[in-house]
């Protein structure tokens, strides 16, 4: 692999769900694992602010 290979920016690692996964490596494949994973953390985090606020809203028209 030449230097200016090296050099060229990656491309950004996505991933379609039911996509074929058969064309993949392995690194590829656990590339695309913590991808979901960080994704996954990042919707239970949004999903937990978004029942906090609820939950407050509820508590101040129950009141």
């Amino acid at each position: 692999m030449s230097m200016e290979e090296d050099d060229r920016p990656r491309k950004k690692t996505s991933h379609e769900i039911g996509q074929d996964l058969s064309l993949l490596s392995v690194e590829e494949l656990t590339e695309r694992v913590t991808l979901l994973k960080t994704e996954i953390a990042r919707l239970e985090e949004a999903a937990a602010k978004k029942r906090a606020s609820r939950d407050t809203a509820n508590s101040v028209f129950k009141s």
